[in-house]
């Protein structure tokens, strides 16, 4: 089994009131480097900051490094367009960081990116991959592509109320400047994620295409940013089963989930991992949710029998990355 990180960076991201994939916004463009060094390494090495959220809601990749180390899982990281350096392997496919979609041309490589993707994604020896995703700001650019595709699909937030006011003036105002319209990319997912969206959607939807023409099952795990990937996939032509994994949190927040999967022919797989001890317990409070293939990393936990280890395999995992994030646990506080 092999879970790949497609992490990348874009600029809508620094949009004040956004994302929460960062305690101090200036930092925002290493979370992505970061979420992959602790996947790969159980610890930050390069980056300067361990991600956290304003209010020390940890990132999700350090669920995800639990479950890898309950299960020993192979990891591959894919550089969706970084803007900071990670200390982590990663396979190159072209990528630069998309700029803030509310310029014209915000990802000009998005074609390019798809195909080398695609190619990719043909070439894996396994029978199954789990593809996850790590880029701030990414349901803003999910939701502009969704949009793009014509298809009514809501996206949820990494905050806990979810910003979708702000959300829909950006997008509003990306549109303007692509000079395209609500739903003129359908079956032109390559215009989608050039003007819409950022540099990981259109990877993770190329290495689902290859994936499958592979005859490779694939797992897209996360939330709505995957529900864009898969539509893009989709839109491109994209045939044969795909199941999208995500958090009890991300569809407890968006009821449509269900229905949006069904609408991609997805098949959908929601897990719980019944967080309850702090600081894992504001994932049930609404913060983060989903991201760095948390989903599809529960979901390899459930199915592997382990998925009650992973609360205290993530504090161990928390605990050796900042031992004052989980201060007082061991006293029930």
């Amino acid at each position: 089994m092999r879970v790949i990180l497609v992490a990348g960076t874009t600029q809508t991201a620094k949009i004040p009131g956004l994302s929460a994939a960062g305690a101090d916004p200036s930092l925002v463009g290493h979370t992505p480097s970061a979420d992959a060094e602790i996947i790969e390494y159980g610890r930050t090495v390069r980056s300067p900051v361990t991600p956290v959220s304003p209010t020390g809601c940890p990132t999700p990749a350090a669920i995800t490094r639990a479950v890898r180390e309950l299960t020993g899982f192979d990891a591959l990281v894919v550089d969706a367009g970084l803007a900071e350096p990670t200390a982590a392997p990663t396979i190159d496919v072209g990528a630069k960081p998309g700029r803030d979609i509310r310029e014209a041309d915000p990802v000009p490589t998005a074609p390019g990116i798809f195909e080398a993707a695609r190619q990719l994604g043909t070439a894996f020896p396994e029978d199954e991959l789990v593809i996850g995703e790590t880029v701030p700001g990414g349901t803003t650019t999910a939701m502009g592509v969704l949009r793009a595709l014509g298809e009514d699909i809501p996206v949820s937030s990494s905050l806990p109320e979810n910003p979708t006011g702000l959300k829909e003036e950006v997008v509003s105002e990306a549109f303007g400047a692509s000079g395209i319209t609500p739903g003129q990319s359908a079956h032109q997912p390559e215009l989608a994620a050039r003007f819409l969206g950022d540099p990981v959607l259109p990877v993770v939807a190329g290495l689902t295409v290859g994936a499958l023409e592979s005859e490779i099952d694939v797992t897209l795990g996360g939330g709505t940013q995957m529900l864009a990937a898969a539509a893009l996939a989709r839109h491109a032509g994209a045939v044969g089963e795909v199941t999208i994994a995500t958090t009890s949190y991300v569809a407890d927040d968006i009821p449509e989930f269900a229905d949006a999967a069904e609408s991609l022919s997805l098949e959908l797989v929601v897990t719980d991992p019944g967080f309850e001890t702090h600081p894992l317990s504001q994932y049930a409070e609404g913060e983060a949710k989903e991201g760095a293939g948390m989903g599809g990393a529960l979901m390899l936990a459930d199915q592997m029998g382990v998925l009650g280890d992973v609360e205290t395999a993530a504090l161990d995992v928390l605990s050796r990355l900042d031992p004052a994030a989980v201060d007082g646990v061991e006293d029930g506080l």
